[in-house]
């Protein structure tokens, strides 16, 4: 399964805000045999949202967005992918209905909006907040907020399968540049991907759809190169 993840917000361009739910979501995804080909950073504004919205919906299997979803002035991250979609926001009786029930409100204590949803969209649940999210023909909708964005996400995990990728790591006192030959090398040994990230030492991850292949391939690099 390939995916793209986007995160919505003009915070997030001015470094205002770090984004942290590009990582975690890359994390969880990665743990589920999920690949994650795009991460992209949009501003709170509807076209550009739908712009990339619509390009990658047609590109991956499924696109998760977050941040912009509410009824302030700049939570337009609904409108966005509704436009990507042609079609309007509206309200969403599922939305009411459960917010209604798991509340210590009434819906018609809330600002407008709140309950919108793009036409045709499935509600997702914030276990831990109030602005709904949206699931619509593979594309997922939630919040920026950390804990709301978790909680939601875990609600929709099963739907979102791949190949199991089993992980070793390899390091070494040596540089990244004078590795190369012995990385081609695992690489025809053994059916894994490597890839390498320089530091105080370097760390090689090594990367196979069974577990037996990636420990094979890293006791061979471990043999190979200085500690």
């Amino acid at each position: 399964m390939r995916v793209a993840v986007v995160t919505v917000g003009d915070e997030l361009l001015s470094g205002d805000t770090v984004d942290t739910n590009a990582s975690w979501l890359c994390d969880r995804l990665d743990e589920r045999g999920v690949s994650v080909e795009r991460i992209t950073t949009v501003p709170d504004r509807i076209a550009d949202i739908a712009r990339v919205v619509n390009e990658y919906r047609a590109e991956y299997d499924a696109v998760l967005v977050t941040g912009g979803v509410g009824p302030t002035h700049d939570d337009v991250t609904m409108d966005g992918v509704a436009a990507a979609f042609g079609r309007e926001v509206v309200p969403n009786e599922d939305a009411e209905a459960w917010i209604a029930e798991h509340g210590d409100y009434a819906v018609a204590d809330l600002t407008e909006g709140t309950t919108h949803l793009p036409a045709g969209a499935r509600l997702l649940p914030n276990p831990e907040g109030v602005a709904p999210g949206a699931a619509l023909e593979g594309v997922y909708v939630m919040p920026g907020v950390p804990a709301e964005m978790k909680a939601m996400f875990e609600t929709v995990t099963a739907e979102f399968e791949g190949e199991p990728t089993h992980v070793e790591m390899v390091r070494t006192s040596e540089p990244e540049s004078a590795l190369l030959d012995r990385i081609a090398a695992v690489r025809e040994e053994f059916d894994v991907t490597v890839g390498s990230y320089p530091g105080d030492d370097v760390r090689l991850k090594v990367m196979a759809t069974d577990a037996e292949t990636a420990a094979a391939a890293a006791a061979w690099l471990r043999e190979r190169v200085e500690e």
